[in-house]
């Protein structure tokens, strides 16, 4: 139909798969009205977007992690390095593929105030008491000889 204009709309990022990073969606972009990237770790790797919603308050958006640092196997993202070892476990749920580079994962569950410390917490507020009192032990015996 000659004379007639096609209107294509913005690719989002990652849609296409020919980026340096796979983008791990935790929440929808809707719920923010401006992000900021921030570099977690060594520099390059693995990146946090987070964004601040119309409260004033931020949350993360979602992760990049550099194709360098995962792979995709059925349809899964699997780390390859430590850095992204460490950030999918902290992940909600294992991320899946949506298209292209895109990925979505759920959030971390959110722990209310009233059930904290958890019992993780408590053990490890122990470990430390411990750890301290032993350190403290070994000064006080290292001035007394």
């Amino acid at each position: 139909m000659p004379g007639r204009s096609i209107e294509r709309k913005r690719a989002k990022p990652g849609s296409r798969g020919g980026g340096r990073f796979f983008h791990v969606e935790i929440r929808p972009s809707a719920q923010f009205i401006a992000f900021r990237v921030q570099d977690v770790g060594a520099p390059g790797g693995v990146e946090r977007v987070a964004g601040r919603r119309a409260s004033g308050s931020w949350d993360t958006a979602k992760w990049l992690v550099e194709k360098t640092h995962a792979h995709v196997a059925d349809g899964r993202l699997v780390a390859d390095s430590d850095e992204a070892k460490k950030l999918f476990a902290s992940l909600g749920s294992a991320p899946i593929h949506v298209a292209g580079d895109r990925f979505r994962a759920r959030p971390r569950r959110d722990v209310p105030e009233s059930a904290k410390p958890t019992p993780a917490m408590q053990r490890a507020q122990l470990a430390n008491i411990k750890r301290a009192q032993t350190a403290a032990r070994a000064r006080r015996e290292g001035k007394t000889r």
